[in-house]
């Protein structure tokens, strides 16, 4: 395949030493990349894992993944598969087949990133693919950014075969002997990319034999359009932290085409590529102008986007609170989605050597680290009863990280705010011979 080729040497796909993992499902194109690749392998000095995901979806699915098997143990290949039951998840989970497979299946291929076992994965899309993914995009409402279709390379994963035509696919597993294995659900049309590839495109190419070529070609010139705006836009007011992505409301007075622009650049700094689409953007985009201060919209892709002061905040995961009361007493405990809290009982009264110093002869027995709940009040460090839904306000805590932050209480009385303040209740005074140092290592410090 001459264009798979071109297409590595072009775009810089792969690197002599690398560990190429290639996603098969047992198909005809995904069978005639892992054979290209594989015989080529010397050639390109790499070394070639062929990862199966065997989504559970029929009932002869254990069969493709035993023919993917057969395969690789005749050629040589080592062999990474798992199976899932993607559609106990997603009924579990209350999402579409198609959303579920695909984040079940990627986030496997990343494990095996993340383990090392691949330097990359290669996936078998191909023209025709993409033509359908721009067409797709489109038809859901896409910009400009989705007009372009899928990427050569994204992130760890690489698309060899995105230049090449389905018959270039066919006369190569042809040539080559090359068996493989139909999956009955791609001719099942109450998938969206199935619908538009076996009754749309047909009736398109019949009256445009060309209309593939010329889709992608619309994509590419989208592209270049695209990256040209994209160059002109001032992106360093935008903050990137872990697992979030903060846009200056100041921002959202600019053109649409660059307000957009930033957006899908803050959602791929968060790592999501699809599922995203125009409705999605304007609903970010009416959330900044119109709605009040902690406000949220739910996006795909486990995308929650906030409202709080002068920034919209995208989360690519809800921080949840974990639940449950843990007894108050010395040591360490690790409170997920905020740091470990080391506590030690001392008569060192040193305030720079503690995140927070209390006064343990006042500190009741019956005090707990839980998380807040309603009702809760706090005694602001000074004197002055408040709420603390009233104290969170007033310090502007974005409303997502209320939820996650431990608190030391007793009953609805809240002595420390773990990260932020003690209560005047417990604080250090001249009568104080015995403290609590707490000290607080957060997650993105450790």
């Amino acid at each position: 395949m001459q264009s798979v080729l071109e297409c590595i040497k072009k775009e810089n796909l792969i690197r002599s030493g690398e560990i190429i993992g290639v996603a098969v499902s047992g198909g005809s194109d995904s069978m005639a990349l892992l054979h290209y690749l594989n015989s080529n392998k010397e050639k390109f000095d790499i070394e070639i894992v062929a990862i199966h995901f065997d989504h559970a979806i029929r009932e002869n699915s254990e069969k493709d993944a035993q023919f993917v098997e057969n395969f690789c143990k005749d050629n040589g290949i080592r062999l990474m598969k798992t199976r899932v039951n993607v559609p106990a998840f997603c009924e579990k989970k209350g999402t579409s087949i198609e959303m579920g497979a695909r984040e079940l299946r990627y986030s496997f291929f990343e494990k095996l990133i993340d383990k090392g076992i691949v330097d990359k994965i290669a996936l078998a899309h191909h023209i025709s693919d993409q033509a359908e993914t721009i067409l797709m995009h489109l038809f859901r409402g896409s910009g400009l950014t989705g007009a372009e279709g899928m990427s050569f390379v994204r992130g760890k994963f690489i698309r060899p075969m995105l230049t090449t035509e389905k018959k270039e696919i066919m006369e190569y597993i042809s040539e080559n002997f090359i068996e493989y294995v139909d999956d009955e659900t791609n001719f099942m049309n109450n998938y969206t990319r199935n619908y538009i590839r076996n009754t749309i495109m047909p009736l398109v190419l019949e009256r445009f034999p060309s209309a593939e070529k010329a889709i992608v070609s619309f994509g590419k010139n989208c592209k270049e359009d695209s990256d040209f705006i994209s160059k002109q836009i001032f992106f360093d007011g935008v903050l990137v932290e872990k697992n979030l992505v903060k846009i200056p409301l100041t921002y959202f007075v600019y053109e649409s085409s660059i307000i957009n622009r930033i957006i899908f650049k803050a959602l791929k700094e968060l790592g999501v590529y699809s599922d995203v689409e125009r409705k999605h953007i304007e609903m970010i985009k009416d959330l900044a102008k119109y709605a009040e201060n902690g406000s949220k919209i739910d996006l795909p892709n486990k995308i929650i986007v906030h409202k709080e002061y002068e920034y919209i905040t995208i989360v690519s995961r809800q921080m949840l609170q974990q639940g449950g009361e843990r007894a108050f007493k010395g040591g360490k405990l690790v409170f997920e989605n905020f740091g470990t809290i080391a506590v030690n009982r001392t008569t060192n009264i040193n305030f720079e050597e503690a995140t927070h110093l209390i006064d343990a002869k006042k500190v009741p027995k019956n005090c707990v680290w839980r998380y807040r709940r309603d009702g809760d009040e706090f005694t602001k460090f000074g004197g002055g009863k408040k709420k603390l839904k009233s104290y969170f306000i007033d310090k502007k805590i974005p409303q997502r990280l209320r939820d996650c932050i431990p608190l030391l209480a007793c009953d609805n009385k809240i002595l420390v705010i773990a990260g932020v303040e003690i209560s005047d209740d417990v604080k250090i005074d001249e009568t104080t011979k015995f403290a609590y140092a707490i000290n607080i290592t957060f997650e993105d410090e450790e």
